[in-house]
């Protein structure tokens, strides 16, 4: 199965979907597109317990949204702000668990993007999480705070991400509690993706009381996403 920018395979019943080529993998129109696309595509295709994997190809597992497409455009930001609330609302109400395996960089948007998974795996010989705002004077949206709330746990750490636009390596998000675990190398991530979701789905779980159940664990998170009042990154 496949996407003009992004794969999605099937193994049994683990969903592995890889954003493709060894780019910065920006969240423009055309990948956010794809994306959606691939998701529509787990959804229909889900048969019992599943589970979902996102990776990438390359040293970016995303470089956030795609400023130079945007070109301080109001309307585009709008149009990648939309997108990328689709792709994390459609995360956020799978029928089944989903897994990043951060396998190289993920800033800003695309720091949100790995967030908006149930867990979050990360390779450490290499890459960090960045939320990149502060230090590109842009204005982090609210609703990309509220994922950060609900996903990491202490006001200080929250601090340390958004008010210091610290890069965080997979050693201090992993002590930081941002991350769920952290491994030597890109193929032992996906490994261990891998071997997190064949665990999660002997558990039997039905998809639909899954989603039904984080829908309401995280409510707030689900609430930010789909108002659209703010909806777009501004300039400082």
């Amino acid at each position: 199965m496949q996407t003009k920018m992004c794969t999605l395979e099937k193994r049994g019943n683990i969903f592995i979907l890889t954003l493709t080529g060894e780019g910065e993998h920006r969240l423009n129109p055309t990948l956010l597109e794809a994306i959606l696309s691939s998701l529509r595509r787990v959804r229909q295709e889900a048969t019992g317990s599943s589970a979902l994997i996102t990776t990438a190809h390359g040293k970016f597992f995303s470089n956030g949204y795609d400023l130079a497409w945007a070109q301080s455009s109001q309307e585009r930001m709008i149009l990648m702000d939309s997108l990328l609330r689709s792709v994390v609302n459609d995360l956020l109400t799978l029928p089944m668990p989903t897994i990043a395996a951060v396998t190289g960089h993920a800033s800003a948007a695309g720091f949100t993007l790995a967030l908006a998974h149930d867990y979050l795996l990360m390779r450490s010989d290499r890459g960090f999480l960045y939320m990149s705002e502060l230090d590109i004077s842009l204005v982090l949206p609210v609703w990309f705070h509220v994922i950060l709330e609900a996903k990491v746990a202490t006001p200080a750490a929250r601090r340390h991400i958004v008010m210091t636009a610290a890069k965080l390596k997979a050693e201090d998000a992993l002590r930081l509690g941002v991350i769920d675990s952290a491994h030597s190398s890109a193929d032992e991530t996906v490994e261990a993706a891998l071997d997190l979701a064949a665990s999660l789905i002997k558990r039997g779980w039905d998809g639909h009381v899954y989603a039904q159940n984080r829908k309401v664990f995280l409510r707030r998170v689900i609430q930010a996403v789909e108002d659209t009042s703010q909806t777009s990154t501004s300039r400082l």
